[in-house]
């Protein structure tokens, strides 16, 4: 097995998440007005503040990967973005510095220690275990937002299209959008 690569994985889960956040915000964007915003079941109690969790729990985490020392800043306000359009456009660009990162990893990368700073102490963490929460915090969270979609005026997307070749039919669109294509998603 010469040719596996311990990265690959990290790059794939990268591009899923970019590509699956793309169709569920492409999806809410569509929501009736004061839907976004709505009261609903879930562990946070609306799609703005789910896809808001999201979004700072990312620009805590990816800033730590990236070596940088933003911290507790990320979480200052609780839901930064007002509206469906900016939460897409926010989350696009810390989903894009994913895929960077993630495009660039070594098996020395993914093996070494990074810090997070958690205020009153630092975290230090092998990076392939950060990256792994959080793909597993994206998924968990962007599933709860899907399942409060099937209580709006919008059909949820289907999100697992994104990572097996068989699929490559039921995501062009996306690939279009980011100006991928399937050698990307599969290298």
């Amino acid at each position: 097995m010469s040719d596996f690569d311990p990265c690959r994985v990290f790059r794939k889960l990268a591009y899923n998440n970019a590509l699956a956040n793309f169709r569920l915000h492409q999806a809410c964007a569509e929501l009736d007005s004061g839907e976004f915003d709505a009261i609903r079941t879930s562990f946070f109690p609306s799609l703005k503040a789910t896809f808001n969790h999201i979004l700072t729990v990312d620009w805590f985490y990816v800033d730590g990967l990236e070596g940088g020392n933003l911290g507790l800043k990320a979480f200052e306000i609780e839901e930064p973005c007002e509206t469906m359009a900016l939460l897409a456009e926010e989350q696009a660009k810390v989903d894009r510095r994913l895929v960077r990162l993630c495009e660039n990893l070594s098996p020395d990368k993914l093996a070494g220690v990074i810090d997070l700073n958690r205020g009153n102490r630092i975290q230090r963490e092998r990076m392939e275990d950060v990256l792994s929460h959080l793909f597993q915090h994206q998924t968990h969270h962007r599933g709860q937002a899907h399942a409060m979609l099937s209580g709006s005026s919008v059909k949820p997307p289907q999100l697992d299209e994104f990572i097996v070749a068989d699929d490559a039919r039921f995501r062009e669109r996306e690939l279009a959008a980011f100006k991928w294509n399937e050698t990307t998603l599969m290298r």
